[in-house]
Order: C-alpha cells, then sequence, then structure tokens
C-alpha cells in the first residue's frame, strides 16, 4: 500500500508572544495489496448534514479510491478487484445498512454508492457493527474499515467500545472527517481510528477536498510500503525548536534552530505500521497574528510515494511593546597611535523625551453635607485652526464633608501630562519654548441622593 495516511498536528490553536506549542508529525504504511490481498469496508455517512454537495463530493472520493484499488491489484482498471482483495459499502443515517457484501465488482460498488441518499441523524455505532459483520473470521485477508463522517454522534450506543472491539480484532480503522454544519469532535476519530491517532485520521472543512483525502488514501496502495524515509521539517522563522522527544521509529535530529530531519528506514514493510514524532517549539518573533508553524515539509522515499503534510497555523497574541526613545546614532572617530588625548566636536545634542505637566486646582461650589461627589475632568488642545485636540480626561470621587451646611471644596494637584510630540499650537512644535493652547472642562455631579422611587400600592375593592 505505500504511504497510507500522513498528518501534521499542533496541541493548542492559541498561544502568547512567546508561548510554546507540541508539534506532531505521523505517518502510516501497508504492505502492497497485490502480494497481501485486502478486505476493505467503506462506511459512509448519509445523514441529513449530507444533503447537497458534501453528498455529491463524498460520492466522487469514493468511486476515486474503488478506482485506484481496482488498477492496483491486478495492474489493470478492468473493473474487477483483483489478487484477492474485496471491497464493501456500509453507509449509515438512524441506522447502518450494508449496501454491498465484500465484492470485487467495481460496477456494483459503484452502483451502491451512487444510490445513497441523505436524510436522518448519525448512529456511529451500529456503523462499526454493520461493518465488522461483513468481515469473514476465517479468512486470512487483512482487513481495513474506513469510517468517513461530517458530525457527531446523535443516536444509538456510544460508538468507542464498538470501534475498540474491531480494532481488538486485528481490523485497521482510519477515519475522515469532514468539519459539517453540525460540527465534528476530532479526538472521537482519534479515539476511534487505530493508533497512532495522528497516522490514521485525516479531517477537513472543505467538501471539495473529499476525493483528495479518499485518492491520499488509496493512491500508493500499490506499493510495498515505504523504505529509506527521508523528511526535512522547516519551521516559519517566527518559531524555533526547543525540544525533540525521540521519534516512535527512526531517528530524528535538529539541523539548526528550525529544521529537523527525520529518518526511517523502512516502514509498513510486512504489515500496518505507523511512526509519529514530537516536538516543542517557541514563537520567537515579536508580532501578533494567526501564523503557519511550518514554512515547508519535505518527503522522500525509495519507493517514490508522494506525500503532503497539512499546514496547521496557530493564532499568536503579542503585548503592544513600545519603544519611546530610540538608540541615539554613534560618532565615530579614530585616536591616532602615540596620541594621549583628542579633542572633538560632535555637533548638537537636543535634549529628549520633552514634554510639559498641567497641573489643576479647582473649588466645587456649595456641596452639602453627606453626598459625595464624581467629578469628570476633560483636558483639549487647540491647533490654530480653532480645532480642538483630546489631551485626557480624568475621573474623581470626592469624599463627602461632615460640616453643619453647604460649603466649598477644593480639589488640588489634578495632574495631565502633556508630550511635546502632540503639540498642535501654532508656532514652535517639540520645543518647550512653543506656546500651548488648551482648553478643559469639567463635568460634576452628587453620587449620593435622598431620591427614592415611589412603590405603589394597588387595592381591590
Amino acid at each position: 500500500m505505500g504511504i497510507t495516511n500522513s498528518n501534521k498536528q499542533i496541541d493548542v490553536t492559541q498561544i502568547d508572544c512567546e508561548g510554546t506549542l507540541k508539534v506532531t508529525l505521523a505517518l502510516s504504511a501497508a504492505p502492497d495489496i497485490s502480494s497481501n490481498p485486502t478486505d476493505i469496508v467503506l462506511i459512509l455517512d448519509r445523514s441529513g448534514s449530507m444533503t447537497g454537495s458534501p453528498l455529491a463530493n463524498l460520492k466522487i472520493g469514493a468511486k476515486t479510491f474503488i478506482d485506484i484499488i481496482d488498477e492496483a491489484t491486478d495492474s489493470a482498471k478492468d473493473g474487477m478487484i483483483g489478487s484477492g482483495s474485496r471491497i464493501g459499502i456500509v453507509s449509515f443515517s438512524d441506522t447502518a445498512s450494508a449496501d454491498t457484501q465484500l465484492i470485487t465488482s467495481v460496477a456494483a460498488l459503484k452502483a451502491a454508492v451512487d444510490g445513497l441518499t441523505a436524510g436522518g441523524s448519525t448512529n456511529h455505532a451500529d456503523a462499526f457493527s454493520r461493518a465488522v459483520s461483513l468481515f469473514d473470521p476465517a479468512s486470512s485477508n487483512a482487513k481495513v474499515m474506513i469510517m468517513f463522517t461530517d458530525g457527531k454522534t446523535t443516536a444509538g450506543a456510544p460508538p468507542a467500545p464498538v470501534a475498540a472491539a474491531a480494532r481488538a480484532q486485528g481490523i485497521i480503522i482510519y477515519c475522515i472527517g469532514l468539519i459539517g454544519a453540525d460540527g465534528i469532535d476530532v479526538s472521537a476519530l482519534d479515539d476511534w481510528a487505530t493508533d497512532p491517532d495522528a497516522s490514521h485520521v485525516a479531517v477537513t472543512p472543505n467538501d471539495s477536498e473529499l476525493e483528495d483525502l479518499f485518492a491520499d488514501l488509496a493512491a500508493n496502495i500499490f506499493k510495498p510500503g515505504a523504505t529509506e524515509i527521508v523528511i526535512d521539517e522547516r519551521l516559519n522563522p517566527d518559531f524555533n525548536i526547543i525540544s525533540v522527544t525521540p521519534p516512535t521509529k527512526g531517528t530524528a535530529m535538529m539541523i539548526n534552530a528550525t529544521t529537523i530531519q527525520w529518518k526511517i528506514s523502512e516502514l509498513g514493510v510486512s504489515g500496518n505500521e505507523g511512526a509519529s514524532l514530537e516536538f516543542l517549539i517557541q514563537h520567537v518573533g515579536q508580532t501578533p497574528g494567526t501564523k503557519l508553524v511550518n514554512q515547508s515539509v519535505s518527503y522522500s522515499d525509495k519507493e517514490g510515494n508522494s506525500v503532503t503534510f497539512p499546514e496547521p497555523s496557530v493564532k499568536v497574541e503579542c503585548e503592544v511593546i513600545v519603544a519611546p526613545e530610540p538608540c541615539p546614532a554613534p560618532v565615530s572617530f579614530t585616536i591616532r597611535g602615540c596620541q594621549d588625548s583628542v579633542v572633538l566636536d560632535l555637533g548638537d545634542v537636543y535634549l529628549e523625551s520633552l514634554g510639559r505637566i498641567v497641573q489643576i486646582n479647582v473649588t466645587l461650589k456649595h456641596v452639602c453635607p453627606g453626598r459625595r461627589v464624581a467629578l469628570g475632568v476633560i483636558l483639549t488642545e487647540v491647533d490654530c485652526a480653532g480645532n480642538e485636540h483630546q489631551r485626557g480626561m480624568k475621573t474623581l470621587t470626592i469624599p463627602a464633608h461632615h460640616s453643619s451646611s453647604c460649603r466649598d471644596v477644593q480639589i488640588k494637584c489634578i495632574k495631565f501630562v502633556l508630550p511635546e510630540d502632540l503639540d498642535v499650537s501654532c508656532g514652535n512644535h517639540n520645543a518647550l519654548c512653543g506656546v500651548r493652547n488648551l482648553k478643559v472642562r469639567f463635568i460634576a455631579h452628587n453620587i449620593d441622593t435622598d431620591f427614592r422611587c415611589c412603590q405603589t400600592v394597588t387595592t381591590t375593592p
């Protein structure tokens, strides 16, 4: 079969600016189907959410898969699955049905696929059970299930125990997921699929990609596993590799801070086999945004398998960094040999970070005892055209006084900062000698009041 699946996953979808995430690369491979006969059951979701283009594209993908297996088993697209292999079709919604048994007729398989109609809920457990019933326990053929679904379980028993029992019988389970209208639980697909999960599960948000997913699963099916595998993973320059966990098969080494090379001598030569590699990376860039984790992933092997890895992205959130004073430009000079002193004229040096502090005092008139006051202060600057520009707002709570009558209250030292780089007044800008024209407004009201809403009492005669 060659490489039957390839995947790349990350463990989080959002990190902070210096955050870390775990990346998992995974592959699975299986022997040549022509010399290792295999029984394959396609388990196809026909629930109501598959109506329209999802079902149409599923049919295209499933028939593409059948055609590739047809040719792989006997080197001819002759309408018959050869070399002892067979394919069966199971479809499901509220319940599952065996649309064919394990057969070799391509025409009959395609007719079963074409006859699917969408409607009803999603019963994964019944689908797995019906698929298991198609296999002959006495057959020496390898046994493979390919579960396709676009939603969560909405009917029937929990499917995980049924899938686990199938795996315990030696049945290999792959899961293809379409993120449909009802959503999909990727963790459930991982739970159902044969380990390693990452190499036996593929998910897409676009039903137009279903043909490619089915084709990728079948395209290398005639090849005898994979040997002399070399994978070069190159990260986006905004990420660095922090650590590498030894892979489940083969060896991995860091080439530099952004590149890992993973080598596997052979995979899936004598039976279905998966391998995975995990490594930890850290964001080292300074800008936020949604970023692709890898710059590129290249794959090669002796058999010439064609492998494409997904391109996961992560949302990076960075704090705003402000550098108010850039480093000054240096002035170069040289002291010649035997010269023990030097006199230099380095030109003009200007004061930096100029600005002013406005300190305001105000008197609140006739504040009654026992009343707190809310005070708002709004400061603006006026340009040459008379337009006002905001320069700050402050709100203060003035504590209540306890005099016997209303009195005036002084508020002192309300401070505003006016950097010179905001100067819009007429005259010499960005210099403390310039004139700046300002306006200040005060808003004040009592916080405390004796007012209470009337309580309406209704009586019935």
